[in-house]
């Protein structure tokens, strides 16, 4: 087999407080899981390489996801939008204990888009092992990542169901551009 053709690509983790950005980074970086909620104060930077695959180029990647989780922001400013340059996508994650968390989307994602209209997107709804399967929130997270023509997945930092999957589908979606 070739030696690696190694790829960074930078992901931003957005959503409204308590959501559980962090906690999906610490689950997929570490396999980790801690129950007290601890609010992200700026912005907190994680890396992980995942294991090597074969692209559509066939091309064999190794792939470093850099991720920036970021604290919930009330107002965007310049300093906050710097913290969007060169990001390759994001991970709109949406708390489906909290519905209304849907309604804040725009608030977030329209200043990331501004600075970077082409870049891939992944929707979340999160902390699935505390709702119904059948919760009709899921559905409004799926028409909103239509919209978005983004996927979209459901997933639980606490056990770990889905967790992986969002970051490679997404890592692999950005590779193959």
């Amino acid at each position: 087999m070739l030696k690696p053709v190694i790829v960074s690509k930078k992901l931003c983790m957005l959503g409204s407080y308590g959501v559980g950005k962090s906690s999906l980074v610490r689950r997929f970086v570490y396999n980790k899981f801690d129950d007290k909620y601890l609010s992200t104060i700026g912005v907190q930077i994680s890396q992980k390489i995942l294991a090597p695959f074969e692209d559509s180029k066939k091309r064999n990647i190794q792939l470093k996801l850099i991720l920036w989780d970021l604290a919930h922001i009330e107002k965007f400013n310049n300093i906050i939008k710097n913290y969007f340059r060169g990001t390759h996508g994001a991970i709109i994650v949406l708390d489906l204990t909290r519905p209304q968390t849907i309604e804040e989307i725009p608030i977030y994602l329209e200043p990331f888009l501004e600075q970077n209209p082409n870049a891939s997107l992944a929707f979340v709804g999160n902390k699935k092992d505390l709702v119904d399967p059948d919760d009709p929130f899921t559905s409004q997270i799926e028409k909103i990542a239509k919209k978005y023509h983004a996927p979209h997945i459901l997933t639980s930092a606490k056990t770990g169901e889905g967790v992986e999957q969002l970051f490679v589908n997404l890592g692999r979606q950005l590779v193959e551009g």
